[in-house]
């Protein structure tokens, strides 16, 4: 005891500092006192408490996710998935000789999917493949799209030095990213004040031409939730397809919609079972009801993923099929997917989604009955409602806008996204609720009464201080707004349609 004693002590006799450390309390250590690492990589470690209450404390202000409305990703899972993905944290998917059972799983899952969306099977397999998230989905499918086409293009002897793809404005950026990644020209369909907030199915089929190598439609707008008319937009193209010998093919953006569709509304043609959709995206971490990061890309056939796309190596022991952006990835969000698929099944995943849209339509309602906002989401749409603040009952228009109301709702721990239409309709502002799975009906109407706590606050503010009190208030949130509408939507120079 004495000798261990001894080592304690530095040869003065006194403890050193870094023992004195491991000796205190958490806070009672010079970390609490100092400056945390933040520019430059630190010298010397810490202990695993200290670091752990570091990154604890660094995150206290962050929002709570499950009052963040403004996501679509999913913010709660059950414990026993938590406890399987926990498990898998550690095993890197790609290594397929030595985690055979995370590749089996991977292909069940593609193999469900692909009967989901009315997709062919070949010997009990369909094609696709997990990716991140419904980005890196999309660049898969826009590169097939546009290898296909290129195919076309050397068989008949013409240039390919010009692709473009057709796709409405409201688009999310991943779309604008894949088409300035890999040099395609952006064709969109743009909005106009007044709605519908959607692609026009014939005004995009007009903007096709040789050159496209696809139309993208999307299932669940970013903006309203609203969907578009696949089956229109596939009768008109079959038709412009027949008449000039093309083959412009379909790609369904089905990110949100992809788990809501199927099973909210189980007639709507929108997937495989048209002829001219051959590729489809969705997210697993969204309405996938898996935490981030998982999203899917779906093929109708083989044949619609060229076979130079798929890389083959066997550094790893095996040989190893890879379709993807990357390469090293964890198995965990894998393993999710397919607990959620056998966990829910068709009638669970029915359930909770006509759930979520019981709860997004009575808050419609309710949001509606306050008086204050007009509500632009339309059927068929994903479970969310955005809305819009009305003019006065005199008519006139409000002095302060949704960008504030968003931020007085901040103060309840409400996320509640204040953003701008798509372009050509970037005058009309909104605001958005996402009704997730662990958005109950009860929560829901706090939110309601805290909405209308914030448009009393304001109303009152406007009828206390004067007209240069309420500028002066209002300017932090002008900037604000300035800056957002500035940075929103960075477009160069496209070809456009307007609907």
């Amino acid at each position: 005891m004495e000798g261990k004693q001894k080592s304690l002590h530095s040869r003065s006799g006194k403890i050193r500092e870094d023992e004195l450390d491991g000796m205190q309390s958490t806070f009672a250590q010079r970390w609490a006192v100092g400056n945390i690492p933040a520019t430059t990589f630190p010298e010397e470690g810490m202990a695993p408490n200290v670091v752990k209450q570091i990154i604890q404390d660094e995150r206290m202000l962050d929002s709570n996710p499950r009052l963040n409305l403004a996501s679509f990703v999913t913010t709660w899972m059950e414990p026993e998935v938590e406890q399987l993905m926990q498990e898998s944290l550690n095993v890197n998917f790609v290594d397929l000789e030595e985690y055979p059972s995370s590749s089996e799983i991977h292909n069940r899952c593609v193999n469900m999917l692909v009967d989901l969306y009315h997709g062919e099977m070949v010997d009990g397999s369909g094609t696709g493949t997990a990716t991140v998230g419904s980005s890196e989905a999309i660049m898969l499918a826009g590169l097939a799209m546009k290898r296909k086409w290129q195919h076309r293009r050397q068989a008949e002897k013409k240039p390919t030095d010009k692709p473009n793809l057709v796709m409405g404005s409201e688009i999310q950026v991943c779309w604008e990213k894949f088409c300035r990644y890999f040099e395609v020209e952006e064709r969109f369909i743009d909005m106009e004040v007044g709605g519908p907030y959607v692609m026009d199915p014939a005004k995009a089929v007009e903007l096709v031409d040789e050159n496209t190598i696809g139309v993208c439609v999307i299932l669940g707008s970013t903006y309203t939730g609203d969907f578009e008319d696949a089956k229109e937009v596939n009768r008109l193209l079959l038709k412009k397809n027949e008449e000039t010998g093309w083959n412009v093919p379909i790609h369904v953006d089905a990110a949100s919609g992809g788990f809501v569709a199927p099973f909210v509304y189980p007639d709507l043609e929108w997937d495989f079972r048209l002829p001219l959709v051959r590729s489809i995206n969705v997210s697993g971490h969204k309405y996938g009801l898996v935490y981030p990061g998982v999203g899917w890309c779906i093929f109708k056939s083989k044949s619609d993923l060229p076979d130079e796309l798929v890389f083959h190596t066997n550094y790893l022991g095996s040989d190893q099929p890879s379709f993807t952006l990357n390469f090293s990835r964890g198995a965990s969000q894998i393993i999710g997917q397919y607990y959620q698929f056998l966990r829910m099944g068709r009638c669970g995943y029915s359930a909770l989604m006509k759930n979520l849209k019981t709860v997004a339509n009575s808050l419609k309602e309710a949001i509606e009955s306050t008086g204050h906002f007009t509500v632009h989401t339309m059927e068929p749409c994903l479970p969310l409602v955005a809305f819009s603040l009305l003019p006065l009952d005199n008519g006139s228009k409000r002095v302060y806008d949704e960008f504030l109301v968003s931020d007085k709702l901040k103060e309840r721990g409400w996320v509640v996204p204040a953003y701008t239409m798509a372009p050509n309709a970037k005058q009309v502002k909104l605001l958005r609720v996402v009704v997730r799975e662990d958005l109950s009906w009860g929560t829901a109407l706090h939110l309601v009464e805290d909405l209308k706590r914030a448009v009393d606050w304001l109303d009152s503010m406007v009828s206390t201080l004067s007209h240069e009190q309420f500028a002066k208030f209002r300017e932090p949130y002008i900037k604000k707004y300035e800056k957002h509408r500035h940075h929103s939507n960075p477009r160069r120079k496209r070809h456009t349609g307007v609907c």
